[in-house]
């Protein structure tokens, strides 16, 4: 059953961090205003659903393997485990947070101009989401490396 679990956790991760890195790919290759606008329009409501899925399986198996592999026990104790888990518990939970400011933002006003702040937030957030899966991702290595 862990397999199982961590197949599909690693295949959320997939295509969370596969869609942002896409559209942040997005951003910077398609230099056209318009073009961008277009796309955005079309592509940015399907990937708020489909990732809104995937970031749910993601949390959903995360917190799966923390309780069945015991490491509840494990997060507040002297241990080479601990720091890491709680660095990556902490920026999972902004990255949580982030994710759900672009989407209201982005859902809110899909086809519509933004206002200065909107447009801050909404840039702010996703670059977040793109850092942060990153450096998310590198803790899950060291975590499973050390498990």
């Amino acid at each position: 059953m862990m397999n199982l679990v961590l197949y599909i956790h690693l295949l959320a991760a997939t295509v969370w961090i596969g869609g942002s890195v896409f559209l942040f790919a997005l951003g910077i290759f398609l230099r056209d205003k318009d073009a961008q606008k277009k796309v955005y329009f079309y592509v940015g409501p399907i990937y708020g659903y489909v990732e809104s899925v995937w970031l749910t399986i993601l949390i959903i198996t995360g917190l799966w393997m923390f309780f069945h592999m015991g490491l509840e026990n494990v997060i507040h104790g002297e241990n080479l485990i601990a720091p890491i888990l709680q660095k990556k518990l902490f920026l999972v939970v902004l990255i949580t947070i982030a994710t759900i400011i672009h989407m209201y933002i982005a859902f809110k006003t899909n086809g519509l101009e933004r206002t200065p702040l909107q447009k801050f937030l909404s840039r702010a957030s996703s670059m977040a989401i793109f850092v942060l899966n990153l450096i998310i991702l590198w803790y899950a290595m060291e975590l499973r490396t050390l498990l």
